[in-house]
Order: C-alpha cells, then sequence, then structure tokens
C-alpha cells in the first residue's frame, strides 16, 4: 500500500492507494487543511497538519510514500514553511518506519505524462485516465496526491 502526499503549509494532499499501475485501487483521497495563522504560530499549522496525517497512517499503515521535493520556487518564505512542513512529514514516515520515495514535480511529470513539462491540466487527465474515474479529481492538491501515490504502485 502506498501513500502519495503533496506538502503544504495551508493543505497537503494525499492519497491511499494498493494494486499496481495497471490496477489501481483508490482507499483514501484528499488534503489535510489547516486555518490561516499569524506568520509566528506555523509550528500550530504543522502541529495540525501532522496530527491529520498520524491519523492517516495508522489508519491504512502504508509500507511506501511517494512525496514531492521542492523543486523551484518563486517565494522563499514560502518555500521555507513547506520545506518544514515536509519535514515533518519525513518525521512521521520515518516514526511509522515507511518507506521514502522523493519525487520533483519533473520526475513526476516525466513517469505519469511521459513529458517533464506536462501542464497541470494535462497531469490531472491523467490521473483520471490511470485510475480510470469518471472526473478528474479535486482540488489539485488531492489530484497531486493521487498521481504520487501511482508512482509507488
Amino acid at each position: 500500500m502506498t501513500i502519495g502526499i503533496d506538502p503544504g503549509t495551508a493543505t497537503v494532499g494525499y492519497a491511499v492507494c494498493q494494486g499496481n499501475r495497471f490496477t489501481p485501487e483508490i482507499l483514501d483521497y484528499g488534503v489535510l487543511h489547516t486555518d490561516p495563522l499569524p506568520e509566528d504560530m506555523l509550528h500550530f499549522r504543522l502541529l495540525e497538519l501532522g496530527n491529520d496525517l498520524e491519523h492517516i497512517l495508522q489508519k491504512y499503515k502504508p509500507d511506501r510514500a511517494v512525496i514531492e521535493e521542492l523543486f523551484f520556487f518563486k517565494n522563499l518564505k514560502t518555500a521555507i514553511s513547506v520545506a518544514q512542513s515536509r519535514g515533518m512529514i519525513i518525521y512521521l514516515l520515518a516514526k511509522y518506519k515507511i518507506e521514502v520515495i522523493n519525487m520533483t514535480p519533473l520526475e513526476l511529470k516525466q513517469q505519469l505524462c511521459g513529458y517533464g513539462r506536462a501542464p497541470k491540466k494535462q497531469v490531472q487527465e491523467m490521473v483520471k485516465r490511470v485510475y480510470h474515474l469518471d472526473k478528474i479529481p479535486k482540488p489539485d492538491d488531492a489530484a497531486d496526491g493521487l498521481a504520487l501515490a501511482w508512482i509507488g504502485l
């Protein structure tokens, strides 16, 4: 069983899947949300996200996680907070002895779409296809979690 995780501080996209790349089965997917807080209270957002993610890890007991790496950033302040969220997530994965596969957005798009610079819409369409869904999963962070989980199958 694999969990795909798209880290963030306001939302974390995730998906728990089993099977293989030809017959993937979605067990759960969605986003973990936190309420906006002042900049100096990021630790409370991380605690909330960590508690929510820990609940998912305890419920499904995945043996593998594919987590998106920071590849580039436009805003240093945002990149640092996302990196802190990613660190908290990696800590939890280690705590539960879950194998971690790091994946840049470029690598993910290359494996899923065959083109590392594929637009977001193409990634979403491929997620819909590989999971045999009727429509593109929403929100975007959840679709990214599904894409990452598919890589780990």
